[in-house]
């Protein structure tokens, strides 16, 4: 009976968390817009979340680029189909590796610096004082932090793909000599923008939304001590990767009509 009584209790915590966190969606997307107020806070949130990620997403966009054209030249040299390496490289970074690696970043990078800043305000009352003063904490800081990382996800996205491709050209074709013709031509005709890049950025915008959704919400309801702030922070990463790849693997299957 206790184990009984346990896992019920287990379960009522889970959904209980998951009815709290759909509220607090809910409240976040319904709050009135006010486009003049709202939009210097939105700028100043995707300076934060957006530029300050450039840097990490354009240095691993290049390794991974020339990691993968390294390792595909490797295996297609067997076959001998080198020339279908740029083919190769375009389809691994734009459908899979772009969304998914830019996520991962930026939820380690900017997702929980958005958790641990959150949680900092309310440890420190300004959420409270906020209230006190008539100001809504959901629309003056929840909601432009929310909707800065589901617009900057995308960009990011476009960026890593650019630059992984570029440092999969640098191997294959500077350092290893395949003919830059049949490099590009061959990624030209192989890679769709519909199927291939769209799907890549429909799945950058579902990314963005869960990984806002996610930081802001373990912010908001972080216990405000430092041990609470620093489990929201790893719950937020932990919780972030995990939905990615979970969701990966959905979008995956749908958009190739795998059912």
């Amino acid at each position: 009976m206790e184990q009984l009584r346990a896992l019920g209790q287990a379960v009522l915590r889970f959904f209980t968390a998951w009815g709290q966190a759909g509220i607090f969606l809910m409240s976040t997307l319904w709050r009135r817009p006010r486009l003049i107020k709202s939009f210097p806070l939105l700028i100043e949130e995707l300076y934060a979340v957006g530029v300050l990620s450039l840097s990490i997403v354009v240095v691993a966009a290049v390794f991974i680029g020339m990691v993968v054209a390294l390792q595909g030249y490797n295996t297609l040299k067997d076959f001998g189909a080198t020339a279908q390496l740029g083919r190769v490289i375009a389809l691994s970074v734009v459908r899979e590796l772009g969304p998914v690696v830019t996520a991962l970043l930026f939820a380690g990078r900017a997702g929980s610096a958005l958790t641990a800043e959150i949680g900092l305000m309310k440890s420190t009352e300004q959420l409270a004082s906020m209230e006190m003063m008539g100001v809504d904490p959901l629309w003056r800081v929840i909601s432009p932090r929310f909707w800065a990382v589901w617009i900057a996800l995308p960009i990011l996205v476009t960026i890593f793909n650019a630059m992984a491709i570029l440092g999969g050209y640098f191997v294959g074709v500077v350092w290893l000599g395949l003919d830059q013709g049949i490099f590009w031509n061959n990624m030209q005709s192989s890679v769709a923008f519909y199927d291939d890049i769209m799907n890549g950025l429909i799945k950058a915008g579902v990314f963005g939304f869960v990984a806002a959704w996610i930081a802001v919400y373990q912010g908001y309801n972080a216990v405000p001590t430092a041990e609470g702030i620093s489990w929201a922070t790893t719950r937020s990463v932990v919780y972030t990767s995990l939905a990615v790849l979970g969701l990966d693997f959905f979008l995956t299957a749908v958009m190739m009509k795998g059912w």
